[in-house]
């Protein structure tokens, strides 16, 4: 969603590199560029005045005059600001101390509310929550049918008692799903209700109603991303009219400019608490303003991605394959499987990749990633004897071929596997040995690894083999320690990697 955006701020901050003093003139472009950025994205006027005016007064004072580095100091400016206008700090939800805690969702008719219960309600139960769903929406035609189909997915009971479709009272449903969350010892209530085309009267008398029934701990106002600065509207309205608690933001992977996602937390003076990112249930997550900040700056989102890691990675296998590379024996084609089916689990390699710093420049290339590829090598992985994945120095002209015939591929893929397959193995070996990462054979159509001439670095203090601590420090931002354990993922899907090269 913020792929424009992005691409206009790391052009702007390019053209800072090299300078030793940056000059007023010089801030003023900077500052116009980033304006001109943030219009294009569809962020609100009023926003945009009040953030180009704190980065410019920031620039201009002894901060960056008095940096080692004043464009390092800008970007670090930029991104501390965008922190700020995203929310600043990370917004949880307030849990009653008395349960059931009760989540009532707003918005408009589209907006994604149905299935974002659904993904709140499985994201609940990984914390080990007992909710229930509410159809509350009577209006809109098969919604209580939806919500039951979502919450089958989900493994989360709903409480319907009406068929909606325009028939029964969303009050009196609320009042009994409250009462019957108590007796059956749910500790949370989600209740789904109606939304309108645009905002009405009887709306917002609906959900006044319902709002003063239910005593709702969190007020979630659901947007739809997308919509731009009707959403900035939307929310604006709802805050006054009905008071929120926090926003979420649905549909986060779309290819809109992203304004709504920089103005609604400035406009309504709520945080955003969470981010819907896909069409899955568990594409959902917690939203971090910090974290967003250097996904718009290409300094990537290491950390949300060592969350997800951590969540599908099994304990016991991780340790395992920690306790392998790190004795130093063989990382076997039957690791690979194994991490690779993890890793699936993860979503998209390109989404994967995408939360690597510096990755921005490679967008086309990443996008253009064939996730079939993965198949093709599981096929030739599977269609080999277990001998044969533990050891696959055996594999002679007759075996290759074999295998060729019953994954449906050609020798020379089989050949060009196990090539790359050598390759992954050394750099394990290299790993375990505590040395740095040789170079990797690229993703389809992806740069091979080196430094080309003009980035080549000079003499100096040495950069940090990490990546994300690497753009963190150039950017001249505070490391967190939790950064140093994304070495191993950084590292490690390096090796499957070489597996999907041409």
């Amino acid at each position: 969603m913020f792929a424009s955006l992005s691409d206009r701020l790391t052009a702007t901050f390019k053209q800072l590199r090299g300078k030793g003093r940056l000059s007023e003139d010089d801030i003023d472009e900077t500052v116009r560029e980033i304006r001109i950025a943030l219009l294009d994205a569809d962020v609100a006027l009023a926003v945009v005045r009040e953030f180009c005016a704190r980065v410019k007064q920031r620039a201009i004072g002894s901060e960056v005059s008095g940096s080692l580095n004043p464009a390092q100091q800008i970007i670090k400016i930029v991104n501390e600001e965008l922190v700020t206008i995203l929310g600043g700090q990370t917004r949880r939800i307030r849990l009653a101390k008395k349960p059931p805690t009760v989540i009532l969702l707003a918005g408009l008719q589209g907006a994604g509310k149905t299935t974002l219960a659904g993904k709140l309600a499985v994201h609940l139960r990984s914390q080990g929550h007992q909710p229930i769903l509410v159809a509350a929406d009577l209006q809109r035609p098969n919604a209580v049918d939806q919500l039951k189909v979502v919450g089958e997915q989900a493994a989360t009971p709903v409480f319907a008692p009406e068929p909606g479709n325009g028939v029964g009272n969303p009050v009196s449903v609320t009042r009994d799903a409250m009462k019957f969350a108590s007796d059956k010892l749910h500790d949370v209530v989600i209740i789904d209700t109606a939304g309108r085309l645009a905002i009405d009267a009887d709306l917002m008398k609906q959900l006044r109603e319902v709002r003063d029934i239910a005593q709702p701990d969190e007020t979630l106002l659901v947007i739809d991303a997308m919509t731009g600065q009707d959403a900035v509207n939307t929310a604006k309205t709802f805050a006054d009219e009905i008071g929120i608690d926090a926003v979420v933001l649905t549909k986060l992977d779309g290819d809109a400019r992203g304004g709504a996602a920089l103005s609604v937390a400035t406009v309504t003076g709520k945080p955003i608490m969470f981010a819907s990112t896909g069409e899955k249930l568990t594409d959902f997550e917690i939203f971090h303003p910090d974290r967003m900040a250097s996904r718009i700056l290409d300094m990537g989102d290491v950390l949300t991605l060592i969350e997800q890691a951590e969540q599908t990675f099994g304990k016991e296998q991780s340790e395992r394959l920690a306790q392998k590379v790190s004795s130093g024996d063989n990382f076997t084609l039957t690791d690979f499987m194994e991490q690779m089916n993890q890793l699936r689990k993860m979503g998209s390699m390109s989404k994967i990749l995408s939360m690597m710093p510096g990755m921005g420049e490679m967008k086309k290339q990443i996008e253009n990633i064939d996730e079939r590829e993965i198949d093709r090598v599981g096929a030739i992985i599977s269609s080999m004897t277990p001998a044969e994945r533990e050891d696959p120095k055996i594999l002679n002209g007759s075996r290759r071929s074999r295998i060729a015939r019953g994954s449906g591929m050609q020798v020379s893929d089989v050949n060009g596997l196990i090539e790359r397959f050598t390759q992954a193995q050394k750099m394990m070996r290299q790993m375990a040995k505590g040395g740095s990462v040789p170079g990797m054979p690229p993703m389809p159509g992806l740069p091979k690894p080196g430094v080309s001439k003009k980035a080549k670095p000079g003499k100096g203090a040495k950069k940090s083999g990490n990546p994300a601590k690497r753009a963190a420090v150039e950017a001249g931002l505070d490391v967190p320690t939790d950064v140093a354990v994304s070495n191993t993922l950084t590292e490690l899907p390096s090796a499957f990697k070489n597996f999907l090269s041409d």
